[in-house]
């Protein structure tokens, strides 16, 4: 997969902060090298975090976030300060620009406990620095730059590498739980939701993670699945189902045979599946008018048979034999009041950061709501919950 075209959720999110002209935009398309912000005298001219998807060397490919200045007192800068505090929560590391010959502001100590409190490593950079250069000392994780004449910042590129670095996780996808040799059948459907001419990206990421381990992956539809099935002189050790065909195909894979879907997968590595294994236990308790949230990380074009807003509905329904009330959310909206509903189904979350999904799920446990995803929820309403969970022995004791 070409920088160009690694997902945005695979990407380390890079956070540029600082106070109004503190040069941050200048300083942004210096580490760039490319005018990826506005860049005026006037105060407060970017206006809204802006979003980059790039490479950034000795890091690799980066979302650098330029965001509005955070001392704004406007009426509008209080709604931007709050989009700031948001775009935190996507943030894997952080860059706080000061000037270097006013200091630390107020708004700058701020925003530094604000990187404390959510575990965000960061970076203060001094701008200005042709200016101004203080004589003391500095700390590890500060230094001394120049967007107008360049000074450090490559070495400002590096420290925000080694700090990024360290975020990185090194979860597996689905690799990790095969030897070398083995193999697994995926069940891809082909229907009117599925895009067309391609192949979504959970299945094309546990593809690529699977031949890394020296595996092989079998793809067919579902309604080819047991003609594969016979057709196979070893059995596989795994079939990994679109959660959609999740009741069609449990009844066809043998029990000998380890079933889970893309989503529940997803959701490991994410970090969020035992939340999700926890939160479907809430579907079981739901009642008339009883509120449901779904929740997409990405838009697109709802079809006539969408999952979210036509068969997840249909399939809790038939479920609880309730008469529930929905609502949706899609993309980067994300309802900021969530104490008023009873679940939460969010979507696997490919298109999402990791970073962005915990804030999620965090974000439902400040609220006390439970919150599943659509994988572990359809494996729920089906019965089928614990043996989908089959390969990972601690998550089938929750249920």
């Amino acid at each position: 997969m070409g920088m160009n075209n690694t997902p945005s959720g695979e990407r380390t999110h890079i956070g540029f902060f600082g106070c109004t002209n503190a040069g941050k935009s200048s300083v942004v398309n210096a580490v760039t090298n490319q005018e990826l912000a506005i860049v005026s005298d006037v105060a407060g001219t970017t206006t809204d975090p802006v979003l980059k998807a790039m490479e950034l060397l000795p890091l690799g490919p980066v979302v650098i976030i330029d965001t509005p200045g955070i001392d704004d007192k406007s009426g509008l800068g209080e709604l931007r300060i709050k989009r700031t505090k948001r775009i935190l929560n996507k943030t894997d590391c952080a860059v706080l620009i000061v000037d270097a010959q006013r200091g630390l502001c107020e708004s700058d100590k701020q925003m530094t406990e604000l990187f404390k409190s959510k575990g965000i490593p960061y970076v203060i950079a001094y701008n200005k620095s042709d200016l101004a250069k203080p004589e003391r000392a500095l700390s590890e994780n500060e230094i001394y730059v120049s967007a107008a004449t360049k000074e450090n910042i490559n070495e400002l590129k590096e420290k925000i590498a080694s700090i990024a670095k360290v975020t990185e996780s090194d979860r597996r996808l689905v690799g990790d739980l095969f030897e070398k040799e083995e193999f697994a059948v995926l069940v891809v459907p082909i229907d009117s939701a599925a895009p067309k001419g391609r192949l979504i990206l959970p299945q094309q990421q546990v593809i690529r993670d699977l031949l890394e381990a020296g595996c092989t992956a079998l793809v067919c539809r579902e309604t080819e699945l047991e003609a594969t099935l016979k057709g196979c002189a070893k059995k596989p050790k795994m079939v990994i189902t679109d959660s959609q065909a999740f009741g069609y195909v449990s009844k066809l894979v043998p029990d000998e045979i380890i079933l889970t879907s893309f989503s529940i997968l997803m959701a490991r590595y994410k970090g969020f599946l035992e939340d999700a294994v926890k939160g479907a236990a809430a579907i079981g308790q739901l009642c008339d008018g009883d509120r449901v949230l779904i929740s997409e990380g990405c838009t697109h074009h709802r079809q006539c048979d969408d999952i979210g807003t036509v068969k997840l509905p249909r399939w809790l329904e038939s479920f609880t034999g309730a008469k529930l009330s929905y609502e949706f959310s899609s993309g980067t909206g994300f309802p900021e009041e969530l104490s008023g509903y009873k679940v939460i189904i969010h979507c696997g979350g490919c298109m999402l950061n990791e970073r962005e999904m915990l804030y999620r799920m965090s974000c439902a446990k400040d609220a006390n709501v439970p919150m599943t995803n659509y994988g572990t929820a359809i494996a729920y309403v089906n019965g089928i919950l614990k043996r989908t969970l089959e390969p990972f022995p601690d998550l089938q004791k929750l249920v």
